[in-house]
């Protein structure tokens, strides 16, 4: 693990305690993006940064359910939520960046509101699409603000600039099948499979 990612791994263990607070106001924000993105799981999946399981509830039943995350403290919580709701879901420690299953051992690969945090969003998505299937789907929603001005600017000074996640899916040999903006514009949803 390189410095900057377990950097990001210190300050999710920080966030993990208080982490769920926010989570009204995200349902909110959000609306239904959850529920629509984790609904279309199938067989199965692997939700990369699980975080505390906020997703938990929205997948359907009848999906294999593995949770990654690079943070033991959300796993924890993650972990509390799942035996809460009675929802079996195999959880692990591990970086979105190297990720520790076979080739094409998933079905699906979920990541919700994670990839902006990921240091090197390519390595990640070239992962996920490594541990899908052919035929498998990418389910995916995160921020875009970064790619408006000004925040565009900053993000362009940057050693590895964040870019528009259906852009990055692409070029690491996704096909995209649907995306849409929502919340305001400020959130990407991307669903792609691999060919």
């Amino acid at each position: 693990m390189d410095e900057r990612t377990e950097h990001v791994r210190d300050d999710w263990n920080r966030m993990a305690a208080g982490y769920d607070r926010g989570e009204r106001l995200q349902r909110l924000f959000m609306g239904r993006v959850r529920a629509r993105l984790c609904g279309a799981a199938r067989g199965r999946t692997l939700e990369v940064a699980v975080g505390t399981g906020h997703d938990l509830p929205y997948h359907p039943d009848g999906v294999e359910l593995t949770g990654l995350d690079l943070s033991p403290a959300m796993l924890a919580a993650a972990r509390r939520r799942a035996t809460a709701l009675g929802r079996p879901v195999t959880l692990v420690e591990g970086d979105a960046q190297d990720l520790p299953f076979g080739d094409g051992d998933f079905d699906t690969v979920l990541c919700a509101l994670a990839l902006c945090a990921i240091p090197d969003q390519r390595r990640a998505l070239t992962e996920m699409h490594r541990v899908l299937r052919p035929g498998g789907r990418l389910l995916l929603v995160d921020h875009i603000e970064y790619t408006r001005w000004p925040m565009r600017l900053r993000e362009a000074r940057k050693e590895r600039p964040r870019r528009l996640p259906r852009a990055v899916a692409e070029e690491v040999g996704f096909a995209v099948d649907r995306h849409d903006r929502t919340a305001l514009g400020l959130l990407e949803l991307v669903v792609a499979h691999r060919p």
